[in-house]
């Protein structure tokens, strides 16, 4: 969706891949439900706040409503184990690969897992989407192109494409 800037927690950082909109509303007019799941450790490291990820995930939300397209929920894990704020310190359920977000999302906004696709750029989203029964598409954009080079051992993404429009045109003949 964005460049990798680091920890994001300013709205000006936002950077969207030129393909984000076109692909977000095309998924959500095929019938899917865009979500977003995101490791957050900046929080427990006490980096940014909450609220200013939240203003983050506002501003993301306003561009692409303005280009017609919608995600339905953003959804995040502010923990880390070696945190240092005391109240996001901590082993999680929701910290990917762990299925914590997914497992909300599928209750919250009546979702089935294995009807379900991980789009993301690392090898925790792939293994994040075999946590929850769901197919995992690497794209090479961000860090995906050298986590494509170093694969993990047993964890095997269902594709690796270019980008998420590429990943897009695969979900949607699946």
């Amino acid at each position: 969706m964005i460049r990798d800037v680091g920890y994001l927690y300013h709205p000006d950082e936002i950077d969207f891949f030129p393909w984000t909109v076109d692909v977000i509303r095309a998924l959500s007019a095929a019938g899917f439900a865009v979500v977003v799941t995101t490791n957050q450790s900046g929080i427990a490291r006490g980096l940014f706040s909450e609220a200013q990820l939240d203003a983050v995930h506002a501003a993301m939300a306003r561009v692409l409503e303005a280009g017609g397209a919608r995600v339905r929920a953003y959804y995040y894990c502010p923990h880390h184990p070696n945190g240092t704020v005391p109240a996001f310190t901590r082993v999680c359920d929701c910290r990917k690969p762990a299925g914590g977000m997914v497992e909300r999302a599928a209750r919250e906004l009546g979702l089935d897992p294995s009807q379900s696709f991980v789009v993301g750029d690392t090898w925790l989203d792939i293994g994040l989407a075999k946590s929850c029964g769901a197919k995992g598409v690497l794209v090479r954009t961000g860090a995906g192109a050298k986590a494509e080079l170093h694969p993990v051992p047993h964890l095997k993404a269902d594709a690796i494409v270019d980008n998420l429009a590429a990943a897009a045109s695969w979900i949607l003949r699946c």
